[in-house]
């Protein structure tokens, strides 16, 4: 029609005829397992859309990272400042099989840490464990009075940081190339590689608060479900437990 103003007549047509609809409706909960090295494996639930069509529920899921405090996983509440990441490698049912895919300090604990007076000493080591997973290790340590001390400062000089630096570079390598992942973390949490460093350094220099700081995964091998069904092996609650000093018997011929 000639005249008519297009802009007026547009959009009154079937004005609020569409329904909001909550998208929660659409979304389903599943429950984050933790790997059997935590003590605690239920550790939240998380959304996700349900499966519609060609996009899977189990794909959004896939590659997920969460981020939880080791106190909480551990109930151990001397741990609070460090931090995991948990990545959700496979769904079976209405469960999401996490792997570990690194490790943080919180930063409060990091700043409480750092003092005047004192050296710190930082350095990074890239590492490939027995599984082939490729890491990177950060590790943060500070210079300590010796005994008898009167000078109220403790600096290192740049040559013993730099010897202190290739101490903790070679105790990181062979500590976290002769094991595979599962066993790095085990070692992770009772801070026994920090403790190694600061036992071999005393003779640089004495040092305090060793700690590998914060561990990246740069490089994972390919996937393996097996692998990761060893990482979440648990007792069948309907079965019995069977005691570590079980032994098969063996066939009589």
């Amino acid at each position: 029609a000639v005249g008519k103003n297009k802009r007026l007549s547009k959009g009154k047509k079937g004005k609020g005829s569409k329904k909001l609809v909550d998208p929660f409706t659409k979304k389903d909960w599943y429950d984050i397992k933790a790997p059997s090295i935590f003590h605690v494996r239920n550790v939240g639930k998380t959304l996700v859309n349900r499966t519609a069509g060609t996009k899977l529920a189990s794909d959004g899921l896939k590659g997920r990272v969460f981020e939880i405090s080791l106190a909480d996983l551990n109930k151990d509440d001397d741990q609070t400042f460090r931090k995991i990441r948990l990545r959700v490698d496979d769904v079976q049912g209405k469960n999401c099989l996490t792997n570990f895919h690194g490790m943080d300090f919180t930063s409060d604990k990091i700043r409480s840490l750092v003092k005047k007076w004192q050296s710190l000493i930082e350095c990074s080591v890239d590492v490939k464990s027995t599984d082939g997973y490729l890491l990177r290790l950060f590790v943060i340590g500070f210079t300590r009075k010796r005994n008898n001390q009167v000078k109220k400062t403790c600096y290192a000089t740049s040559e013993q940081k730099r010897q202190i630096r290739k101490k903790m570079t070679s105790i990181v390598t062979s500590h976290a190339s002769s094991v595979d992942l599962k066993e790095l973390v085990l070692k992770l949490i009772p801070e026994l590689i920090g403790k190694d460093i600061e036992r071999a350094c005393t003779a640089i220099y004495p040092l305090q608060n060793v700690y590998v700081r914060k561990v990246k995964i740069l490089k994972q091998p390919k996937f393996d479900v097996s692998k990761l069904m060893e990482l979440h092996d648990t007792v069948d609650e309907t079965g019995t437990k069977v005691s570590s000093d079980f032994k098969e018997p063996v066939p009589s011929d």
